[in-house]
């Protein structure tokens, strides 16, 4: 009778044992997040509050750079998981890499608009028929977003409308200041920055409103979150709750413009008097799984039938888009 009650008082602590081993919380992974200043880091700002305060389920550490080709080395050397690029060049990056990277989500629809200074004439696409368009972005992804825009809705941009390039929004918007009348073409925040400094700039029209109106199954899109293949199939969990955590980040700057503002400072993205101003016309988001696929891919063809090298030279397959295991 002793036996048998030691054998079940053995068994006892060696069950509680085995219990306790599994109810040990796991060792949170560490994600280390790129974002480049401007409206494609803004969706992490709550996020990385929140990492600090250790309110998150993942660690994460955050770099941020001024342009992309500072972090993308480093995200194809392993240094860094996740990184939030122009959405084309993620496309390159993925095919320069031979597949090494995938498409996380798209976190930022387009950001650009076309502005007017000095009178209110521009209400639809057909006003801006005999019309100068002072923009930045020439052989770059904005022009071929305006370019395609004009021809859905009707303008050769060749003929009908005279395209002046800058090589900086700030050369934009000096050139806006020096004219009676002018019409540009600017993203934001610069938009929010300029309306400071030129009382009579107005939005004309937001180009990601006037792309959705096509109803063609594509949308204008910035940027999106890329993310080492290796580490995703190494910690997809992780790439779950990140996603999780991020999509709430994105909701509160959404939702709470003034506290989100005031983070995006903190984080040194822009002021927090531009932020708060900029932000409901950032269009920032995060768009997963089939939807991002529809969206980028859509928005990739615009961008190839217009120059296949803007994409690295051919279309993504289906492997560049992530999913979840």
């Amino acid at each position: 009778m002793k036996r048998g009650l030691i054998w079940i008082l053995a068994i006892l602590l060696l069950l509680s044992a085995l219990c306790g081993c599994a109810a040990k919380p796991a060792e949170p992974v560490t994600v280390r997040l790129g974002g480049l200043k401007g409206p494609t880091s803004m969706g992490m700002v709550k996020l990385l509050s929140d990492a600090e305060q250790g309110e998150t389920e993942n660690a994460y550490e955050f770099e941020m750079a001024a342009a992309a080709d500072e972090l993308t080395p480093k995200l194809l050397k392993g240094e860094l998981d996740v990184l939030a690029a122009p959405l084309n060049l993620c496309a390159i990056l993925s095919a320069n890499s031979d597949g090494a990277v995938q498409l996380l989500a798209i976190n930022t629809l387009g950001v650009l608009s076309i502005v007017e200074n000095g009178g209110e004439e521009i209400g639809s696409w057909e006003d801006l028929r005999g019309q100068t368009i002072y923009a930045t972005g020439k052989g770059t992804t904005p022009e071929y977003a305006l370019r395609y825009l004009l021809a859905q809705y009707g303008l050769d941009p060749d003929t009908d409308i005279t395209l002046e390039w800058k090589s900086e929004p700030s050369e934009v918007v000096a050139q806006l200041a020096a004219l009676d009348y002018g019409v540009a073409m600017l993203p934001q925040p610069f938009v929010t920055a300029a309306m400071a400094h030129l009382p009579a700039l107005r939005v004309a029209m937001d180009l990601t409103e006037e792309w959705d109106k096509l109803e063609n199954g594509s949308r204008l899109l910035t940027a999106g979150l890329l993310v080492r293949r290796e580490f995703a199939e190494a910690h997809p969990e992780a790439i779950a709750v990140f996603l999780k955590e991020y999509a709430a980040s994105v909701d509160y700057l959404n939702e709470n413009v003034a506290e989100g503002a005031a983070l995006v400072e903190q984080y040194d993205i822009v002021k927090a008097a531009v932020a708060e101003q900029a932000i409901p016309s950032c269009h920032v988001v995060c768009i997963t799984g089939e939807e991002m696929k529809t969206a980028a891919s859509g928005y990739y063809q615009v961008l190839f039938d217009q120059n296949p090298s803007s994409i690295g030279g051919a279309m993504p397959g289906d492997d560049f888009y992530y999913e979840a295991p």
